[in-house]
């Protein structure tokens, strides 16, 4: 891996949390991702499940991690079952987890070859009466491709049927979603990331460069510092391209005139950051579009202090609306008659500020979260507000990523990078 080993502290940590809320005499059961073919002998890049890498820190395929608190035998409630290396796959692949480096990674004492695992696991099974399994019931999920955990969660009802089968869902939601200090740590080494590379597209930028050339600026800049690269499918939208919410193909050239939207951020050690900014592709705003700026900056920063704990999500989304519909008015992009005559369900503002305004981040870039629960002290979230204005060929979103603090406003773990539009114009021009 690239990143610096991970105090293992932390994953000691969610371990005890996790099977803390376990039920009596239960085990769970957490495995890692695939490694997705693409043809031939190809495959994409591995990405770890986020859940066994949040219990263990193991970022290693085939692993899968047992949790069993109430196990009569002490040397079986916390396991790991790691592929044992060798000397061919050493060099074939390089080198993999010893069951020292494991320990030394995980803090779990007991790992096993995978070639154990049918038969420690036939024994442990024997021994509980719930086993609860890993899925993922993310708000914003459509997966149509079966994962490892899938094959895995239907042998397990095959193989055991008399058991008892529970969610590790529900615990993982609200535990991933308030984060230890060390994650916090890790996050903001991402956003420190993302601020350099940041910094570099604002001395690159001028007319007639492609979108694409300034990805390439980006990737360049995270591989450096140690990011495996984007957090999320970079988004370089140059022009009218800034209205299209999800627009990835990043291969228009960038016209004197012109704004660019970035919605672009590096990832460190699994863990993601999440930045937009929208810079002059001259290096000067022109009149109406600094002042669609301020108007969005204005609702970022306001937005922002809401994230308080107790507070509501959907109530915060209310407000954020009133806030929007306030500087719509003032850009006299809608009037006093639009407001009036809204649909309640679908709000006046949305035609110009259609997603929502905040989520959650962390080791997923829309991470875990319960939306219907209150707002905790180190939770991290998006702010991330936006105008789109087709009719006139640009659109506007700012985003920063900040922790609710147990008291004030939130801090920001983007605070460093620039976002005031006078700096942004004096950076591009110096």
């Amino acid at each position: 891996m690239k990143y610096h080993p991970i105090d293992n502290a932390l994953f000691i940590n969610n371990r005890k949390n996790f099977t803390a809320q376990m039920k009596p005499n239960s085990l769970a059961v957490f495995n890692s991702n695939d490694i997705y073919p693409i043809g031939a002998d190809s495959t994409m890049p591995f990405q770890q499940d986020r859940n066994i890498f949040y219990l263990s820190g193991v970022d290693q395929e085939s692993s899968i991690l047992l949790l069993f608190p109430d196990c009569p035998n002490p040397k079986h409630r916390e396991i790991l079952f790691l592929t044992e290396t060798n000397e061919h796959i050493a060099i074939w692949e390089g080198e993999k987890l010893t069951k020292e480096k494991a320990f030394e990674t995980s803090g779990i004492k007991t790992v096993y070859w995978l070639q154990d695992f049918n038969k420690i696991f036939k024994e442990v099974m024997s021994q509980c009466d719930t086993v609860y399994v890993n899925t993922n019931e993310h708000y914003r999920s459509h997966v149509e491709t079966q994962t490892r955990e899938d094959r895995f969660n239907k042998w397990l009802r095959e193989t055991f049927p008399a058991h008892s089968v529970a969610k590790s869902n529900p615990i993982l939601q609200r535990l991933r979603s308030v984060k230890h200090q060390i994650e916090i740590d890790l996050i903001q080494n991402a956003c420190n990331i993302t601020e350099k590379a940041f910094r570099r597209v604002l001395g690159f930028v001028k007319p007639g460069v492609w979108e694409y050339e300034i990805e390439a600026e980006m990737i360049h800049e995270f591989i450096r510092n140690r990011s495996k690269g984007f957090a999320y499918t970079p988004i370089i939208a140059s022009g009218n391209n800034a209205n299209v919410l999800h627009y990835v193909e990043n291969n228009q050239q960038c016209k004197d005139g012109d704004l660019i939207l970035f919605d672009t951020a590096a990832e460190y050690a699994n863990y993601a950051s999440d930045l937009s900014r929208t810079i002059p592709v001259s290096g000067r705003y022109n009149e109406r579009q600094k002042a669609v700026y301020n108007a969005v900056l204005r609702v970022k920063n306001e937005a922002t202090k809401l994230l308080v704990p107790g507070a509501m999500w959907a109530d915060y989304h209310v407000e954020v609306g009133k806030m929007m519909t306030s500087e719509l008015l003032g850009l006299g992009l809608l009037d006093k008659a639009d407001v009036q005559n809204e649909n309640p369900d679908w709000p006046a503002y949305k035609k110009y500020f259609m997603h929502g305004t905040s989520h959650h981040m962390g080791l997923d870039t829309h991470d875990y979260g319960i939306l219907t629960e209150p707002i905790q002290p180190n939770m991290v979230f998006t702010v991330e507000p936006g105008i789109y204005i087709p009719d006139e060929g640009f659109g506007i979103r700012l985003e920063d990523d900040v922790v609710v603090q147990a008291q004030g406003e939130p801090l920001n773990l983007m605070a460093n990078i620039p976002i005031e539009a006078e700096e942004i114009e004096d950076l591009m021009n110096s």
